[in-house]
């Protein structure tokens, strides 16, 4: 593509850019100190890092000396008396006309997982061949130090004729499903009403290659408990006449795959549309296939990940193999996560599972369904002026032109900002390449991605900063 052109004068593009390399380091050295803050939403570990992390965002923003007001806020847990985790809330009215920017990350992390698996230590930033290890490094923290940096840059630059309207949202509990986004979206509507949405919350097509995402897959979690006895029974005297729920539960899930592997569900849905070359040796690098191991699924390979829905067993509760005997299982739980097309409701989709279940369920077996978690999908709208001022921050800012991507994964509070603010063009994106692993050990950050991308969100600040919230 052709970069339209800038509004900005080439000077103050120019001390912009400058102004982003030099603040480089010192923007790196406030991600380490953010990484090493062990921030996890979850119950079972220290809340009271949660709200450090939050607090040290909070001193993050006031330090930019943009805002008019920052707080750490929480909210209610959809109707009940329940709070959620603590998320920062940054506003700076727009001046002279300008429009408003909403720019919203999360300070939360995955739980580290297994620290043998980690290289070095989940919470100890560490810089080795161009990238940073850390648990956060990439998702998300790199997103909020994108926005601090690049608000950072253009404050220094602009000065006082900086009048674009900004607010940051940096949520406190995306990892553990942001179960509070829908009430604080609307009890602090007024403060984060924008004209503009920026989810730094994504990734690019490599680490050189800048990727707008303009589609998400949507998300259908829950239980699936499996029981076929009223107690356990011995495996020889009964086994070959009496099913266990193990046995029910390896025949139930094995239909709802095809010989290919692809989902074989009547009722989930795919959409067409084009995707770049991807080619099998790639998906095998970046995945880490092993050797004999073949891909499941079938045409283009993007195209299955971005477009297809897909079903994964994430979890399942059974005698361990430690704990094993010879013993006939009375029932067994298992976690079924399922990615759904772009275009098709998640409810659809979960319906669709369940009926086939209740369907393929053999040798009578009782099942039970619970705890279902569901998130809609996402299609942007790439007319509007916010696109277009995107991709040309972003062929600028990276010095190649940026590709629209589809993601296989979910971000279901979009479907919260939608509902909440319609009228506002949302732009996902991110700082994350297809090596950064977000959720799995060694997470790390490309650091020249990171230092292309806020000097990305800067051009975009500055450029927005020349328009007129009605045009």
């Amino acid at each position: 593509m052709t970069s339209p052109v800038s509004p900005v004068p080439p000077a103050a593009e120019s001390a912009i850019a400058e102004a982003v390399a030099l603040g480089i380091p010192a923007a790196l050295a406030d991600l380490g100190a953010l990484v090493r803050i062990p921030g996890i939403a979850w119950p079972a570990f220290d809340q009271s890092q949660l709200e450090r992390s939050a607090d040290t965002v909070a001193e993050l923003a006031r330090g930019t000396g943009v805002f008019d007001e920052v707080h750490v806020l929480r909210a209610h847990i959809d109707d009940t008396e329940e709070f959620g985790q603590p998320a920062v809330l940054a506003t700076r009215a727009a001046r002279n006309g300008r429009p408003t920017i909403l720019l919203y990350a999360h300070h939360d992390v995955q739980p580290p997982g297994d620290d043998e698996l980690w290289e070095t230590p989940p919470f100890e930033p560490t810089v080795r061949d161009g990238r940073l290890y850390g648990r956060g490094a990439a998702d998300d923290k790199a997103g909020i130090m994108a926005h601090i940096a690049s608000l950072r840059a253009v404050s220094e630059v602009l000065g006082d004729d900086l009048d674009l309207g900004v607010a940051l949202f940096i949520e406190g509990e995306e990892e553990y499903g942001s179960r509070s986004f829908a009430r604080f979206l609307s009890d602090n509507a007024d403060a984060l009403r924008a004209d503009a949405i920026v989810v730094a919350d994504s990734g690019n097509l490599d680490s050189r290659t800048p990727g707008l995402t303009v589609s998400l897959r949507g998300n259908a979690r829950f239980t699936l408990r499996i029981r076929t006895l009223e107690h356990a029974s011995h495996s020889g005297m009964f086994g070959g006449a009496v099913p266990d729920a193990m046995m029910a539960a390896v025949t139930l899930l094995s239909t709802l795959w095809d010989a290919d592997g692809a989902v074989a569900v009547d009722g989930m849905t795919s959409r067409t549309g084009e995707t770049p070359e991807y080619a099998e040796a790639t998906l095998r690098e970046e995945a880490g296939l092993l050797p004999g191991t073949s891909p499941v699924g079938r045409d283009d390979i993007l195209g299955r990940i971005w477009n297809k829905p897909s079903i994964t067993i994430t979890g399942i509760d059974a005698t361990s193999v430690a704990q094993a005997s010879n013993t006939l299982l009375p029932e067994v739980s298992v976690v079924i996560s399922a990615r759904v097309a772009p275009g098709q409701s998640a409810a659809e989709a979960y319906a669709a599972l369940e009926t086939h279940l209740r369907a393929h369920a053999p040798f009578g077996a009782e099942l039970t369904f619970s705890d279902v978690d569901l998130g809609d999908g996402f299609l942007v709208d790439t007319a509007g002026w916010a696109v277009e001022l995107t991709r040309g921050a972003m062929a600028d800012g990276y010095g190649v032109d940026p590709v629209d991507l589809g993601v296989g994964g979910s971000i279901p509070f979009i479907a919260d900002l939608v509902r909440e603010f319609p009228g506002a063009q949302i732009l996902v994106t991110g700082v994350e390449d297809p090596h950064s692993r977000a959720h799995s050990p060694n997470e790390s950050l490309h650091l020249e991605t990171f230092r292309n991308a806020v000097r990305t969100e800067a051009l975009l600040l500055a450029r927005m900063n020349e328009r007129s919230s009605a045009s």
